[in-house]
Parts: structure tokens; sequence; C-alpha cells
């Protein structure tokens, strides 16, 4: 900054006596000292258009509720399988534990956090790279694939199973004290290192670790059942029960081997990422050895028409979006054409998409599943969704967003292969181009 120019106090007062023959600013600044900006952005003639009727309108059941934590791509994940058990035994109402989940994939990140630390062991602490993974830390949020990585592994139980518990719902400080654990183990990692020893004998250490934070997740989740009776009523006030039942067996039996039919597609229209090649993002994973993170890059047509194939199909879509912008938790609405800040401020705020990537403005931060869609003439005009806030937000639960909003921040979805072109798929199955851990699509939805 040897070139830079300092405010001058003459700005200042040429600032204020301007701003002081604005009326519009004027009018402003009184609504603005008891409203909030976005009740006076509101366009009142947005809202006639977002109303919750849609022409293809899947049945699911209430949302669930993640409460005070960020396993919203967890929950909407289950989601989707939580319809096909419930189909199969013809359950009205019904959930797959969030928190047996949610347990094996904190511990699996726990593992690949220490195996990253000691991946880069010989890196300084100010390496950008190291400094990501230390500063990142164990988060509740996550990725798709990652989902598909720990149910591969560990299966999946009922909710009656494995039940919420305090901490399993409200994460905040629990996290810090993993976080704060995982950065004092990777302080004595970089010590081993520095003092001489073996991988072997640092794989001894993190053993230990691995052990120690096992036993913390037990007290705060609860410990994961190994076996389980299945028990549950079915819409005709039958009673059934299946004992003994394992994690595995569960999976195999009442959801089946769907999750290598499907994949993430993403748009992403940057310059680094050309349309039709498959990305991957260094060190973001929860499962080592597990399914890698991949992303097919589509245009936005061609990204929606996957979306609506499926849905036609009388099928859910999981996605993840920027739920921050133009929303309206009340009412569950995301529409861009519903707050005029540009009028309101008499300011031009509009970025495009790539640039709101490019110079970190947006990001996917929310995953969510769509379960409906409405048509005008086969062109989709607004979209259903199935969050999981619990039925106080929104309409009992349920959101839109217009197909407006949907063009300007969805990015990722989750589609079977069977709705991609053949060359897609080929891509999909080769080597994918990595991104740095800090790349925007490498966000996590919480």
């Amino acid at each position: 900054m040897q070139n830079a120019k300092a405010v001058e106090l003459q700005q200042l007062e040429t600032f204020q006596q301007k701003y002081e023959g604005d009326a519009l600013q004027k009018a402003m600044r009184h609504a603005l000292n008891k409203n909030a900006i976005s009740a006076i952005a509101n366009v009142e003639t947005a809202y006639p258009k977002n109303k919750f009727h849609f022409s293809i309108d899947i049945p699911t059941m209430k949302v669930a509720n993640q409460q005070a934590s960020g396993r919203c791509w967890l929950f909407a994940g289950l989601n989707v399988l939580r319809e096909i058990v419930a189909k199969k035994c013809h359950m009205e109402q019904f959930e797959l534990s969030q928190n047996y989940a949610a347990f094996y994939d904190k511990f699996e990140k726990i593992n690949y956090f220490l195996e990253s630390v000691i991946d880069l062991k010989d890196r300084p602490t100010d390496d950008r790279t190291l400094n990501w993974v230390l500063k990142t830390g164990v988060q509740d949020g996550g990725q798709w694939d990652m989902l598909v990585s720990v149910i591969k592994k560990y299966g999946v139980v009922p909710q009656s199973a494995m039940d919420e518990t305090y901490q399993s719902s409200h994460t905040r400080d629990m996290n810090g004290l993993i976080n704060t654990k995982l950065r004092q183990y990777a302080c004595k990692i970089q010590k081993m290192y520095q003092e001489g020893k073996t991988d072997a004998e640092i794989h001894v250490a993190k053993d230990e670790m691995l052990e120690t934070m096992y036993g913390f997740l037990c007290t705060c989740f609860g410990v994961p059942p190994k076996t389980f009776n299945f028990e549950y009523v079915d819409d005709k006030k039958n009673y059934h029960v299946e004992k003994n039942m394992t994690p595995q067996s569960f999976y195999e039996k009442y959801v089946g081997n769907v999750l290598d039919d499907y994949v993430s597609i993403i748009n992403a229209p940057t310059k680094d990422k050309p349309f039709h090649e498959v990305f991957t993002v260094k060190y973001l994973g929860n499962v080592v050895g597990g399914t890698p993170i991949r992303y097919l890059n589509l245009e936005i047509n061609e990204f929606k028409q996957a979306v609506l194939a499926q849905l036609k199909e009388g099928e859910i879509v999981w996605f993840g979006s920027d739920c921050g912008k133009f929303s309206n938790r009340e009412t569950g609405v995301w529409d861009d054409q519903a707050f005029d800040y540009e009028t309101a401020f008499g300011m031009d705020f509009e970025m495009t998409k790539e640039e709101m990537l490019d110079y970190g403005h947006s990001a996917m931060n929310h995953a969510m599943v769509i379960t409906g869609v409405n048509l005008d003439n086969d062109a989709p005009t607004k979209w259903k969704i199935e969050n999981s806030w619990g039925e106080g937000a929104g309409n009992k639960g349920y959101f839109l967003m217009s197909d407006s909003w949907f063009d300007r921040f969805v990015y990722q979805a989750v589609v079977n292969k069977k709705y991609l072109k053949d060359e897609w798929i080929q891509k999909l199955e080769g080597d994918p181009i990595e991104l740095n851990p800090w790349d925007p699509m490498g966000s996590l939805a919480d």
C-alpha cells in the first residue's frame, strides 16, 4: 500500500453536502430507523406469482428439523432415502437417524483432519494449504459424496434406533471442543515430525487420539447401535417388527444399493471451470478411502433439464444453493425479484453468477430437496423445496424458489446418471481436475 491514498476531510464535507440534498436518501434514513432493510425493499407485486401451487408436486412426508446444527446436507440426503423406505413399508411418516450418520461423519472427519495434518507435517503453519486445514477444522457441513461414503461404510438406521441428543442438534460448543483438541493434536504431530519420529510412531499417536475422540463423541451423541429391532406401523395400522437388524442389513433391505446410480452436477460458470469437465477438491472429504468428491459442471439449462427429468419421473432431488440471498423465512420464498434494493438506495448491486463466485460474494451454503416444480409450456417458473428447519419456518417447513433465483443461486444437484449424456458419464469415470481447498466449489452445506 505504498501509493495508497488516504481519505481527505474535504471529501467528507463534499459527500455530506451532496447527501443532505438527496431527498430519497433522507426518506430512506427515516424509514430504516425503525424497519429492516429487507422490509423496505420488499416488492409486494412479486408475491402473487409465488403461491404454493405446482404442476408437478411429489408427495413427501412432513419436514425434519436440524435445529441448531449445520447438518442440512445430511438431513436432505436422508430425506431422499427415507422416501424409499417409507414406500416399501407403506408408512405415512418416517425418519432415518440423522444422529447415527452424523456420529460417523464427525468421527471420520476427525481422522481425515489428522491424516491431512500428517500429510502436510513438513510445512510451516502459515503454508496456505495447512493453514486452511487448521482453520477449517471439523465442521457440521458436508457434501453429497460425503454422505455416500458414510452410508456405504456404516449403513443407516431408523431414528428410533439412535434418536437425537441435545449435543447432536446443538453442535456449536461440541465443535469448539473438538477443534481445540484437533489443533492441539496437530501441534503434537508437527513436533513429533520435527523431533525425527517415524511415520509409524506418528500413526500410533494418531490412533490414541482417535480413541480419545471416539469416546468424546459417544458421550455427546450416544453409542451407535450395532444391532436393533425395526418396529413400525404401516398405513393400514398393522404392526411390524424385524429383530436383530444391523445398520448394513437395514440399508441393503429397505434402501437398496442405489447410491452408485447418482452423481453430483454443478453450475459454476467461471473461466477456470470449463463446462462438461469433472472436478474434485483437494483435502475435502470425510472417509479416507471413501467415495471421492466429484462434480460434473453443466451449463444452467443442461443442469435444469437433468433436474426436471428426475422430477417428471416422480423422484425428488437433493440440491445445494446460497440460501442467504433474497430470502423471506416467514413466507418461505426465495425470489430475487421480490426485493428492490437498487431503487431503495439508488445503487447498482448487480453481479453475475461468475463474478459472485470469483469475488467471494456467493457459494453453496445450504442443502435441501426439490419436491416439485411449476411448468408453463414446459418451462419452469417456480420450484417447491423441502427444507430441514422444522414446520415453523416457511409453509409448514416447505419453501419456494423462483426460477430466476434458481439460475443465480443454485450451484449443485444430485441426479440419476440415466438423465445425463453418455459422454458426460464417461467424463465422470475419468480423472477429475483438482481444485484448491479454498475454491468456492469446496464450500460445505450446513
